[in-house]
């Protein structure tokens, strides 16, 4: 297929990068510093701003799928940057009329409880809240569209370099944990998982999770 990734040069978008080439696909790596990648085969590297509407509307025409692992990490205003810079992907991939829109999320947002979602519990630690806050927004945000084919994959509650093992449960809104109480997930799986969903869809307009 030949998609669009936004943030291809991140944490996780780095391991979905290398996925998504690993299996053939055509990518476009859209990055807001294209010199942090190199050109290759089946790779394209293209400046991008998600704030700027108008060109991102321009740049994802023509593509079979968008991923979107953006993130507003780096920002001082973390979560008025994600929201505003998610909001305009949703609105670009729709007015590209984009067959799908796949979106990276956070653990934030999972049940551990009915009703009670890892971000609201008082252990959850204040470094990320912003992020997860962010990542919250743009779930709602999914839910509410009527146009747009969209899927947003959480991580589990730790998702950090590893091995790719392709063995992984998957989960819907609730936070998978092992017999140990311990919910993570390598970079690498989580991109398994993900590209998994690209080519064989399993959870159109819906959020899902994943865990060891």
């Amino acid at each position: 297929m030949n998609i669009a990734l936004i943030g291809a040069s991140g944490f996780i978008g780095s391991a979905l990068r290398q996925e998504l080439l690993s299996r053939g696909h055509q990518v476009t790596a859209f990055i807001s510093q294209p010199a942090k990648l190199a050109a290759q085969e089946n790779l394209r590297v293209e400046a991008t701003d998600v704030q700027d509407l108008a060109s991102l509307r321009t740049q994802l025409v023509n593509f079979d799928a968008v991923i979107s692992a953006f993130s507003g990490h780096a920002q001082a205003n973390t979560l008025d940057y994600y929201v505003s810079g998610i909001k305009n992907i949703i609105q670009a991939s729709k007015s590209a009329k984009v067959p799908r829109l796949l979106v990276v999320g956070g653990a934030g947002s999972l049940e551990i409880a009915p009703g009670l979602q890892l971000i609201d519990t008082p252990e959850f630690p204040a470094a990320y809240k912003a992020t997860a806050e962010g990542a919250r927004q743009a779930l709602n945000l999914l839910r509410a569209e009527t146009e747009l084919n969209w899927t947003m994959l959480s991580p589990a509650g730790v998702i950090a370099p590893g091995q790719r093992t392709a063995q992984f449960r998957l989960g819907k809104d609730q936070l998978l944990t092992d017999a140990d109480g311990k919910s993570h997930i390598s970079v690498e799986d989580y991109a398994v998982a993900m590209v998994d969903e690209l080519e064989h869809p399993q959870h159109l307009k819906q959020r899902f999770t994943l865990a060891y």
